[in-house]
């Protein structure tokens, strides 16, 4: 049975990791070799171009942070959640500038497959 919390607070430590060598072993754990992600900004396949996607993030918005908006909910081959992305601060994330919500399927033996990302909040 997939704990489909801990993947997603593993998928959003991806995010987080700054280092590129560390990030490229996080997305290679996670991902699928031929896994892709989506979202409005980017559709990209494969474990290069997924760590290209967050190093773009990570340059677009540096010094901020991504976490989990709520509790994680999946069933058989999929999950959903919705994530936070704001300036990093003592407490934690502070007030998110940026909402997504992202969809998640899994392969067998349970790495990601595919994610399909939605933006519900974007800087003006």
């Amino acid at each position: 049975m997939t704990d489909y919390t801990a993947l997603a607070e593993r998928y959003v430590a991806a995010w987080n990791e700054r280092d590129a060598e560390a990030r490229a072993k996080a997305v290679a754990e996670l991902w699928a070799e031929d896994g892709g992600y989506t979202d409005p900004l980017a559709a990209v396949t494969g474990h290069d171009g997924i760590a290209a996607v967050i190093a773009g993030a990570q340059d677009m918005f540096p010094g901020f942070v991504f976490t989990l908006g709520g509790p994680v909910d999946g069933h058989h081959d999929i999950a959903r959640f919705t994530w936070h992305l704001g300036p990093e601060s003592p407490g934690g994330a502070a007030e998110p500038v940026v909402i997504g919500f992202d969809v998640v399927t899994l392969t067998e033996d349970g790495r990601i497959r595919d994610v399909y990302g939605f933006l519900d909040k974007v800087p003006a």
